[in-house]
């Protein structure tokens, strides 16, 4: 259990907790980061004495960090109390605040900003590390994803009694594990690899071998690649995804049935499930605990607006985007497709000429959101009939309308980037 704290931690908390209460009452948020801020502020030690005495996953990666933590989360209560920041704070201030919320659990699930995963690791001393991918995302901010493969791999050697749950098929994510003294390696048939095309080790080029009948154990589960110079090479996987399947080296296959749909869900549950074993949870009763999970965050929600129902879609950069895409239904069902770019999204969003929107072929799509003007032109050239609207609700109306003859359409999707799904959630539950 946690340790009893400092009275001087004890009062920085209660500070914090009572800075984030005015803020959620004056900003209607959650003021998770504010309130830690104060705490840390009072008490710059505050988050590694808090920590102390838990069972801690951090996870971190540029995509499925939020939901992978959420699964995790559930996981972890099959057999004891856990704390998590399920709602995405995911700075030092959020961690602190999260751990000040909940003092008594036991365990805690929380997710990382990829930037500050060295920090975390640092002063918490977490009992287990998750590492989900690299990808670009917010190019101002963020930068070369290289440079954070090779942060995470210092912050990974400065951890030696952590269990490290690593992504087999991401180049970055491998070489940065490498560090670590106990390894579980997961499968999960990674389909974006744009941002590994070299070798983090030497920087030659990384072949990927096409999926094919089983020659070796480094085909479990996803696509063998290796470097052509130095021969780092994806390590035979522990436990993998086949279709809807974990599979554990042993032999042993478990069904993953969960309401969260599409593969990128189904490889955070596997990436969920590993840190939930390394923990001590039984591989069965952690995929029951997953299934029970519906939304996270306001992800896959449906809002009903004026006799539509609305299905809501995060994704936040290129990769992201790719897997979103896979999970819109199909033509002829329009989309509303919003994007910002605000300081929490990147300021740069020259990434939309790398989100494949020629997918969107054959149904209406209206672009919304503080940038709605360069998604038009994206999709121009994509060739997807569009139009564009500025506001959430009527973008919804102008997609509904889209319908045959004088019937609305009943069903829309809404996928949008980070800042335009908290606007677009926003708005859209005031006039449910």
């Amino acid at each position: 259990m946690a340790v009893e704290l400092p009275l001087r931690t004890r009062l920085a908390a209660l500070s914090g907790r009572l800075v984030s209460e005015l803020s959620r009452r004056a900003h209607a948020g959650s003021g998770s980061n504010i309130g830690g801020r104060v705490t840390l502020a009072l008490d710059p030690h505050a988050l590694e004495l808090m920590a102390a005495g838990r069972e801690v996953a951090l996870v971190s990666g540029t995509n499925g960090k939020t939901t992978t933590t959420r699964l995790l989360a559930a996981a972890l209560g099959r057999q004891g109390s856990v704390t998590t920041n399920s709602q995405g704070a995911n700075l030092l201030s959020g961690l602190v605040a999260t751990l000040a919320g909940q003092g008594e659990a036991h365990y805690a699930a929380l997710e990382v900003d990829e930037g500050l995963l060295a920090r975390a690791t640092a002063e918490i001393k977490p009992s287990a590390v998750v590492l989900l991918n690299l990808s670009r995302d917010q190019l101002d901010r963020i930068g070369e994803v290289r440079l954070h493969a090779e942060t995470w791999r210092r912050a990974i050697d400065g951890v030696p009694g952590a269990r490290v749950v690593a992504n087999a098929d991401d180049p970055l994510v491998a070489w940065a594990a490498h560090a670590g003294r106990m390894i579980t390696w997961v499968g999960t048939g990674q389909r974006w690899r744009e941002d590994a095309a070299t070798c983090p080790a030497c920087g030659n080029r990384i072949r990927w071998q096409p999926p094919g009948d089983l020659v070796d154990d480094s085909q479990r589960g996803g696509a063998p690649w290796a470097c052509v110079a130095c021969g780092f090479s994806r390590c035979p996987p522990d436990l993998w995804l086949e279709g809807n399947d974990l599979v554990t080296a042993d032999g042993e296959r478990h069904p993953i049935r969960l309401r969260l749909p599409g593969w990128c869900n189904r490889a955070n549950a596997a990436m969920a499930t590993a840190a939930a074993v390394a923990l001590g949870v039984r591989p069965a009763d952690a995929l029951a605990a997953m299934a029970e999970v519906g939304t996270v965050a306001g992800r896959y929600e449906v809002v009903p607006v004026n006799g539509t129902r609305v299905r809501l879609l995060l994704a936040k950069n290129p990769a992201g985007w790719a897997e979103t895409l896979d999970l819109i239904r199909p033509a002829p069902v329009p989309v509303v497709v919003g994007i910002n770019a605000r300081v929490a999204d990147g300021r740069d969003p020259s990434w939309l000429w790398d989100v494949p929107f020629e997918r969107l072929q054959g149904r209406l799509v209206v672009a919304a959101g503080d940038r709605a003007h360069d998604l038009a032109v994206r999709l121009r050239y994509a060739e997807v009939q569009h139009t564009l609207v500025p506001g959430y609700r009527d973008a919804i109306a102008a997609a509904a309308a889209s319908g045959n003859g004088d019937a609305p359409v009943k069903e829309v999707d809404l996928a949008a980037n980070y800042t335009s799904f908290q606007d677009a959630r926003a708005e859209l539950r005031r006039v449910a």
